[in-house]
């Protein structure tokens, strides 16, 4: 049984679903994905995500960070990034920050909360990814939920593709729909 369409059909459910789109994701990442398979990766994701939300992938500057800078440095370039990450955040979007200390989910546990975010608390889920030191203690703060893939650290950029194909296994379990595991 469907948690919003009860014992209907899946037919029903299915076109339902396509014509469904009240469902916003955001990603606000920082850095420019420059890898072209990786931009492959991530617009075929986009096509995928377009039939199960509206998808706006906001890519932001990220600011250039010095091999021998000190600690304070890395505080202040964390807090302009911050900053910019900040101000694109929608009133009333439940956030989720990406971070290492956050809470590990398994994808149908990840599922759950996008079915639950969506049914019950906002129709806007923005996720954030932070740049390369990382993000700002504002940012984690203004964040609902701090969301760990890992405690290994991975590239931003290919991390963006990894972060868009759990979204859409997301959409594929919380839709019934067959999709490799």
């Amino acid at each position: 049984m469907h948690p919003l369409y009860g014992d209907c059909h899946l037919s029903t459910y299915r076109k339902r679903c396509d014509n469904y789109m009240g469902v916003k994701i955001t990603v606000i990442s920082v850095g420019k994905v420059k890898e072209k398979y990786l931009q492959l990766g991530i617009e075929e994701f986009k096509k995928r995500l377009s039939r199960f939300c509206q998808l706006n992938l906001l890519e932001l500057k990220d600011e250039p960070v010095n091999d021998r800078a000190s600690d304070k440095e890395l505080e202040l370039i964390k807090g302009k990034e911050g900053n910019q990450i900040l101000a694109k955040i929608s009133e009333g979007a439940y956030v989720i920050a990406m971070d290492i200390d956050g809470k590990q989910l398994s994808s149908v546990e990840l599922a759950d909360k996008i079915q639950d975010v969506t049914t019950y608390g906002t129709s806007h889920i923005v996720f954030i990814i932070g740049g390369s030191v990382g993000l700002s203690g504002e940012v984690k703060q203004r964040a609902d939920m701090k969301l760990s893939f890992s405690k290994m650290t991975f590239p931003h950029q290919l991390f963006k593709l990894m972060l868009l194909e759990q979204v859409y296994r997301s959409f594929k379990i919380n839709g019934k729909e067959a999709y490799h595991k």
